[in-house]
């Protein structure tokens, strides 16, 4: 037993010498003694490495004994230094800049650039380089900065200084995080990432929304960006089709570890096309990418920030080269907000014959453990791949001390004192909000002025409402919802009480309940906006929507059945009352109009739409995403975009003579719908295709049927599944029926190519939608307009058939 426990000691004390590592630290330089941001730092003939930080400084740990440095940035020679560690050294590096010579290229004066040769055979190589790495693995060290260069002094009264923590010239840092991951990738595109620590600062709890996958920009693809900082992708340099967007200039060539290296300008044929400026680097013979620094701008249609540079360091791997150093640099300037900032991602320990276990790869992109954000300041010394800059040690130190000021009862107290102060005019205009941070408690009060309506069936009204909630840790929480509602017309009171519990946000499970009576709309799907119905009954004499009063009970619950897969069950019961029209009161009266009775079918006379009856109903429906991806938290499961369809099944049961119930039906559904299907440069496709029947009808009344999202209105909020010239109500069926909507937007395709228009920055689209039903067997529209970020108008037509039913303009909003 000594024998084994000597032994044991022996081996530990032996791999602790044999592991024994010493930091190199130092300064990438170049000849004017600036430093050279960015630069790369690996291990000869290793993918073991680093990168400097902003101000050129970089840090590396290596065994103990002789070793060489590689050091090397985009425009300058690369540059190595054997060092022979017995203990930490520091060692300064100035690199010269690269001299790129046209010695050995003949350019005649009315030839063709001989970069167009090499981009040619690049072309050509294209699709071998983008498939030849089936599967790798790597680790990857993520750190993102973002700095305000400048802001305004007050923003909507908020003083900006004090809340986003800037010097007294409003700059400063406003976010800064880093992590470092496990991160695996199988062809075509299957990716799973490990998060093993995570920093965020001035948020001590908080984990970095940091993912590898973000950063990986592969300009082997033919497009690149697409639906990110514009609707359209952007060309690749050496796209299939880059001879039509770019021309190219031969700058010179050079030798790197024994490889020519052509450097590449890549200039826009057309000013606002959406392609990249810059260089791009090609090796000779094997014709791959050895660098890029590109660049996006304003011209090339971006959006939210004015210029993005792409830098890329390419390592060989074995037979193939492999990206080791990824950087992107932004700058841009909203409403007055000057910011700047980078994301750079070091890539090393490539491993490029992975054994992925069984289902690996089960839509998992992103896993974060509960320890990841854990590691304290002495880890994050000894493993931090980039130097900090003196900047970024101040803020972390500021910010980490402010957060853990912050979560004091004492300072919370104090800061609810002040957020919490009462205020009529808060009250009216944006709602009053008490909250008690330290407990996890917040109480919030509608805003009275947006509370109040007018309807014919109630006159003017108001619906009134407080929320309360409580947290918890990992996300899980629980609110209660007391609201009131009074019509001054009809001097009816109703009044309900609703509460939900999220209890597993891994699984995105909750369970509600909500009972009391109320006025809903005859269309579940809704009409019009409380505010949208005021303008148009008070100004125009225009009363669309159709009320009901219902006092109801309802329990629900919902929860993630597989990946991809959510489940939903409501039971509800419901007595249910026709209304009709208890004011006729507006500000102008339309001499060719008059209100409309609270009765669809029946305008100018108040009837009955159907007779007071009680409901009790069940309804179950599941909810598929094809492909579905999404990030782990222990705080939580968060789905991505996918980029295939959602599928929706739903079906419901009204039970006759349970607790009295009138009604008997049995009604089943079907939908697919997905958004956004990007088509590189035509933009990109949304479509939703939807069908149900119902089995069973002995027993439905209106409120029951099947509604579809019309509208009547000029102005409306978009919705891929809203009809934009279908009546409201006329055409809820009993029966079965048929829907489909398509909508293409071409992302500003053609009006790019318009001088004086492409600087607006318009999105041109085109739709359509149709209808079957018993009650409407084949109503057809057809629209197209143009949009701007969340504003659109149209122009378009409704047909029943071949016979044109209405046309004209719509304005559509997304706030």
């Amino acid at each position: 037993m000594l024998r084994f426990c000597a032994l044991i000691i022996l081996t530990s004390v032996s791999s602790f010498a044999f592991a024994q590592q010493y930091t190199v630290t130092g300064i990438i330089k170049d000849s004017s003694g600036q430093g050279v941001p960015f630069a790369s730092v690996y291990l000869k003939n290793t993918t073991q490495g680093t990168s400097a930080n902003i101000d050129g400084k970089y840090a590396i740990r290596l065994n103990k004994g002789q070793q060489t440095l590689s050091f090397r940035a985009v425009g300058y020679k690369q540059q190595e230094h054997i060092v022979n560690l017995e203990a930490n050294q520091n060692l300064d590096v100035t690199l010269s800049s690269e001299s790129y010579t046209l010695d050995n290229v003949t350019i005649r004066g009315n030839a063709e650039d001989p970069a167009y040769g090499i981009i040619r055979k690049a072309i050509k190589e294209r699709k071998k380089h983008l498939t030849e790495v089936n599967a790798f693995e790597c680790n990857v060290y993520i750190k993102g900065v973002q700095r305000l260069k400048g802001a305004p002094k007050k923003f909507f009264g908020q003083d900006i200084q004090k809340i986003l923590e800037l010097d007294t010239n409003r700059k400063g840092i406003i976010y800064l995080s880093e992590s470092e991951s496990k991160f695996s990738f199988r062809r075509p595109n299957d990716v799973h990432e490990e998060m093993i620590s995570s920093k965020v600062a001035g948020r001590n709890n908080a984990f970095s929304f940091n993912k590898a996958s973000d950063l990986i920009i592969n300009f082997y693809d033919n497009y690149l960006l697409e639906n990110t900082l514009s609707a359209r992708g952007y060309i690749s340099p050496i796209a299939d089709n880059a001879l039509f967007y770019y021309k190219y200039k031969l700058l010179g060539e050079t030798k790197e570890n024994g490889e020519l290296i052509h450097k590449i300008e890549v200039i826009p044929r057309r000013e606002n096309d959406p392609v990249f400026r810059g260089i791009i680097y090609i090796m000779d013979e094997s014709w791959r990418i050895y660098n890029t620094d590109l660049f996006l701008t304003k011209n090339a249609g971006i959006n939210f920030i004015d210029t993005l540079n792409i830098n890329q360091s390419f390592t060989k791997v074995k037979d193939v080269y492999m990206p080791t150093n990824i950087n992107f640099q932004f700058a841009g300037n909203v409403l007055g907000f000057k910011f700047a900032g980078y994301y750079v991602g070091v890539y090393s320990n490539y491993n490029l014959e992975p054994k992925f276990p069984k289902n690996f790869f089960n839509g998992e992109i992103l896993k974060i453990t509960e320890m990841v954000n854990k590691k304290d300041s002495s880890y994050w010394t000894n493993n931090r791949p980039i130097p900090l800059t003196i900047d970024e040690k101040l803020n972390y130190v500021k910010r980490d001390s402010v957060a853990k000021l912050k979560e004091s009862k004492k300072y919370l107290d104090s800061i609810e004192k002040d957020n919490n102060k009462f205020g009529i005019g808060k009250l009216l205009l944006r709602g009053y909000s008490k909250n008690d941070r330290y407990h996890k408690e917040y109480y919030t009060f509608d805003p009275v002025l947006r509370s109040i309506f007018y309807n014919t069936v109630e006159g003017f009204a108001i619906r009134y409402g407080v929320t309360y909630r409580k947290d918890f840790e990992n996300r899980k929480s629980y609110s209660i919802r007391p609201e009131i509602r009074y019509g001054f017309a009809n001097k009816k009171l109703t009044g309900s009480l609703t509460g939900s519990y999220y209890y597993d946000p891994l699984k995105r499970a909750s369970v509600g309940a909500s009972f009391g009576n109320g006025i809903f709309d005859l269309n579940n799907l809704g009409s019009m906006t409380l505010l949208g119905n005021t303008i148009n009954s008070l100004l125009y004499e225009k009363n669309f929507p159709k009320y009901y009063e219902k006092a109801f009970v309802t329990v629900n619950t919902t929860r993630e059945l597989a990946s991809g897969l959510q489940g939903s069950i409501s039971v509800d019961y419901a007595r249910n009352h026709t209304l009709t029209n208890s004011s006729s009161f507006k500000f102008f009266d339309a001499k060719d109009r008059e209100f409309t009775s609270n009765n669809p079918f029946t305008p100018d006379v108040e009837t009955p739409l159907f007779p007071t009856y009680n409901s009790f109903s069940a309804t179950a429906s599941l909810v598929y995403t094809i492909g579905q991806k999404y990030i782990t938290r222990p705080d939580g499961k968060f789905y991505t975009e996918s980029k295939f369809p959602k599928i929706t099944v739903l079906y419901k049961k009204g039970f006759k003579d349970v607790l009295n119930s009138d009604v008997d039906y049995d009604f089943v559904k079907a939908e697919i719908y997905q958004d956004r299907i990007g088509l590189g440069l035509w933009g990109y496709t949304s479509f939703l295709v939807g069908a149900g029947k119902f089995l069973n009808n002995q027993s439905v009344f209106y409120p029951e049927y099947k509604h579809f999202s019309g509208n009547i209105s000029t102005i409306f909020p978009p919705n891929i599944r809203k009809f934009q010239y279908l009546d409201f109500y006329q055409f809820s069926t009993n029966q079965q029926y048929f829907e489909a909507h398509l909508e293409h937007n071409f992302a500003g395709f053609f009006m790019n190519k318009v001088p004086l228009l492409r600087k607006a920055k318009l999105e041109e689209f085109i739709g359509g939608g149709y209808l079957s039903s018993p009650e409407k067997r084949n109503y057809k529209e057809f629209y197209f307009g143009l949009q701007r970020l969340v504003l659109r108008a149209s122009y378009g037509f409704a047909y029943d058939g071949a016979r044109k039913l209405t046309q004209g303009f719509r304005i559509s909003y997304g706030f």
